[in-house]
């Protein structure tokens, strides 16, 4: 195979001298390729294996975007793993091949097409920004706003969010600078069953009204604006952390058609426990929000209590169990209790990878506690109940 040229066909093959014999040594290939104008050059490798590791001091491929090797450098490529497609800056590229006077290798073998950068004239008509594809090109919009039935113009993004991360940041629209007129946005935020959300405002400016009736935010202790509200908060106190009493959350920013504040930036994360609803339907628990993901953190407390409806017990089933163990349970252990506090008569303290048998409450509710110290972590449990009419006279055997 020729080592180096000067190509002008608008598509071909690139290879190592040799091929598809091992390159000999002591060779330096230099390969020009020029496309139309406005025609943009790409390179794929189906074969690459140098000698060499990550610093390519050996044995090397080079690849410029221009014709001298003082033009913007692509990359600089050994060992045996091939380098993601590269495209060229402009009409033109230039590739590199170098072997020292030991160890040779099988070589590459590299496709080179080129393509109209469609781009290169206004944009390609594209709004905000245009990026090139084999045979065509798409426009894409900044952050914030979304692409228009036409695909070249951006417009706003609507304001509907939905969010499962165990914690995250949501904020007004347009934040740092001021929210806009005549917004109505939105976030569902949930998380793992079991779990609790809580929302932590960190900056916090609305415009101000006795009763929060121009612009607000209102959230809400659960999936939509049908559940309770926790708050309707304007003006520029920060309002106390929101609790919710499930693992969902709905928050709801309005502005009305005049006056702009800055607006607001709040943090969500996880609060483990709460008050949980068995029903016939079963439900699941999970010792931590990132359950299945990583091991439970040190240092929590968390108590649930399951309640069933009148005349119903609970039934609880535990379908993974890992806990630290120790002889007492001394460290990190689960209590249960046959009733929805503490002084309620307990069922027994468990740890380790025994899971608790079956347990049915006597009345209408148990209590779990979780704790963990601060060390030793394992991978936690998980849980199923139920509400159920069968209640066992034996409640649990440890």
């Amino acid at each position: 195979a020729a080592c180096g040229g000067f190509l002008t066909k608008l598509n071909g093959t690139v290879t190592s001298p040799g091929w598809p014999k091992d390159y000999p040594t002591n060779k330096n290939c230099v390969w020009q390729l020029v496309a139309p104008a406005q025609y943009r050059i790409s390179l794929q490798f189906e074969v690459f294996e140098l000698e060499g590791n990550d610093v390519c001091k050996y044995d090397y491929v080079e690849i410029h975007s221009g014709l001298s090797s003082e033009s913007k450098l692509h990359g600089r490529f050994c060992g045996s793993e091939k380098p993601d497609i590269i495209t060229s800056q402009f009409n033109n590229m230039r590739i590199e091949f170098k072997s020292d006077n030991t160890v040779s290798k099988k070589g590459f073998k590299g496709q080179f097409f080129s393509d109209k950068d469609e781009c290169s004239v206004g944009n390609g008509g594209c709004q905000h920004e245009c990026l090139n594809t084999l045979g065509s090109y798409i426009c894409q919009c900044r952050h914030g706003f979304t692409l228009h039935e036409n695909g070249l113009d951006c417009k706003e993004a609507g304001c509907e969010h939905k969010t499962s991360s165990a914690e995250g940041v949501i904020a007004s629209p347009n934040w740092p600078d001021k929210y806009p007129s005549r917004k109505e946005c939105t976030w569902v935020i949930s998380t793992t069953a079991g779990h609790r959300l809580k929302l932590t405002f960190t900056e916090f400016e609305i415009e101000q009204h006795q009763e929060c009736i121009y612009d607000h935010l209102e959230v809400y202790d659960g999936p939509d604006d049908g559940s309770p509200m926790l708050g309707r908060y304007c003006g520029s106190r920060k309002p106390e952390p929101a609790l919710s009493s499930s693992n969902k959350m709905f928050i709801k920013f309005f502005s009305d058609a005049s006056v702009q504040r800055k607006g607001f930036q709040a943090k969500h994360s996880t609060e483990c426990g709460g008050h949980l609803r068995a029903e016939v339907r079963t439900k699941h628990l999970y010792s931590h929000a990132q359950y299945g993901d990583s091991n439970y953190p040190g240092q929590s407390d968390c108590d649930w209590v399951i309640v069933a409806e009148d005349g119903y017990g609970v039934e609880l089933i535990f379908q993974t169990f890992e806990i630290e163990e120790e002889i007492d349970c001394g460290y990190d252990y689960l209590e249960l209790y046959d009733g929805h506090e503490s002084v309620a008569p307990r069922l027994g303290r468990f740890c380790g990878s025994g899971p608790p048998e079956e347990i049915y409450s006597a009345g209408d509710s148990i209590m779990i506690r979780f704790h963990t110290d601060d060390t030793i972590n394992k991978k936690g449990f998980h849980a199923r109940y139920t509400s159920t009419k069968f209640q066992d006279e034996l409640h649990t055997r440890k």
